[in-house]
């Protein structure tokens, strides 16, 4: 049987792609290289890269290079956004010749069509398998058109495009059956879900559809809905998050990345920081003890000082339970990289630690608010802690937390379930 190796850099979009592919692959009688047999090279090596940040493109660059090494004989398949925005340099990358097997898939709807090539007559229409996981991400969207000033994905992943409800309904319902306890539910531009479809169809109302399933095929089975725009969270989101703690993770991630309205106006972010901390607090009344998690952009170009500070209040104001930090990294083609006042790295990287500082103390105070309190735990991994094995898990809220074995129980059984949990401040519970 022909082998099949996979890498995959970047976001969660590119590793339901991946592991779609691989899906389909499988189907056609490929099998995974390296069972029992660690640096096994590859028949099929599928490369499926990212190039969100300069740092993205160094590491697409650098495991292009690696996979040729290691895998001299196989054939290629590389796809992902660095794939479609430098194409040119894939052939160069791999040190391939004109008569080394290789195919780019520059755009995502050619994924398909390729493995029609490969002999599958009818590819799926979702994925039955997510690796080794216990929790599985499915992709309901793709494309945005927003064009904030720092961001190069408009310009590599343009097409806007929503998957049907009921396909995204079986495929979450294979995924259960085949034991997955979680769905995380992603997109390019998740809140832009059902926005190009007719008639017209939204977030909210394929959130409903899963809750639905979920309650009708009784699935032991919670989802969480990846980064949203806090526009894009609607009432009718809101309420089913409050009405349904148990299936849906009360968990949002909502994308901030300034708390300087002029710094916002300069990224031609949609949201200023006034209506920004409305939302947030508006979510917070409504549902209890919500984690509210978010992405920061630090050193933008002409971030000054007393900017940055407006950042570290609204942080604090809003009080996340996570904080993702990232330095501002131009990207040749997009408006910010043209921009005067552009950030010495040294002052990025005090910003970004000082920033890091708040957002960690933030994550203790959250946790110790959810004392005394039953959270619902993801079992994934085992962990050895003193010499003893315990279980580690992800929270509803999205807190790593550690989970008692009970008497009798053996830990390989407690993997992939979902157990109710009593916060209490003791060594083998709570991480922070």
């Amino acid at each position: 049987m022909p082998t099949l190796k996979t890498y995959t850099l970047g976001c969660k979009v590119n590793q339901y792609e991946t592991e779609y592919l691989r899906n389909g692959l499988l189907l056609l009688g490929y099998t995974d290289a390296g069972a029992g047999k660690p640096g096994e090279p590859g028949d099929l090596v599928l490369v499926n890269t990212c190039t969100v940040t300069a740092q993205s493109d160094f590491k697409s660059r650098k495991i292009l290079r690696k996979v040729a090494k290691e895998n001299p004989d196989a054939e290629f398949v590389v796809m992902g956004c660095f794939a479609t925005r430098n194409p040119h340099e894939i052939r160069s990358l791999l040190g391939a010749g004109e008569a080394v097997s290789l195919e780019i898939l520059c755009d995502k709807r050619e994924i398909p069509a390729f493995l029609r090539r490969r002999g599958l007559a009818e590819p799926p229409n979702g994925i039955a398998f997510f690796g080794e996981r216990h929790r599985a991400y499915v992709k309901v969207q793709d494309g945005c058109q927003v064009g904030c000033a720092y961001c190069i994905i408009p310009k590599v992943r343009p097409h806007l495009q929503s998957r049907p409800v009921g396909q995204v309904l079986e495929e979450i319902r294979v995924l259960a059956q085949n034991g997955y306890a979680e769905i995380v539910l992603t997109g390019i531009h998740l809140g832009h879900f059902g926005i190009d479809q007719e008639p017209q169809s939204n977030l909210a109302e394929l959130v409903g559809g899963i809750v639905a399933l979920i309650d009708r095929e009784s699935l032991s089975l919670r989802i969480r809905v990846s980064s949203l725009e806090a526009v894009e969270v609607s009432d009718e989101l809101v309420r089913l998050f409050r009405e349904h703690p148990s299936q849906i993770c009360p968990h949002f991630h909502l994308s901030m990345q300034s708390g300087s309205d002029e710094v916002l106006r300069n990224m031609k972010r949609r949201w200023l920081s006034g209506p920004f901390l409305e939302k947030c607090e508006r979510i917070r009344r409504e549902i209890d003890r919500v984690a509210l998690t978010t992405d920061v952009i630090v050193g933008f170009p002409g971030e000054t000082d007393a900017q940055f500070r407006e950042t570290c209040d609204l942080v604090r104001r809003i009080g996340f339970s996570k904080v993702h930090i990232f330095r501002y990294s131009g990207r040749e083609g997009t408006e910010a990289a043209q921009l005067p006042g552009q950030i010495p790295a040294d002052v990025k990287k005090t910003r970004a630690v000082r920033l890091q500082q708040i957002a960690d103390q933030l994550q203790a105070d959250y946790a110790r608010s959810l004392l005394g309190t039953t959270v619902q735990v993801l079992c994934e991994t085992l962990e050895t802690d003193e010499g003893e094995t315990v279980v580690s898990g992800t929270a509803d809220r999205y807190l790593k937390v550690k989970v008692p074995i009970p008497a009798g129980q053996s830990p390989q059984e407690m993997l992939g379930k979902l157990v109710f949990l009593p916060m209490r401040n003791e060594k083998n519970e709570l991480q922070t």
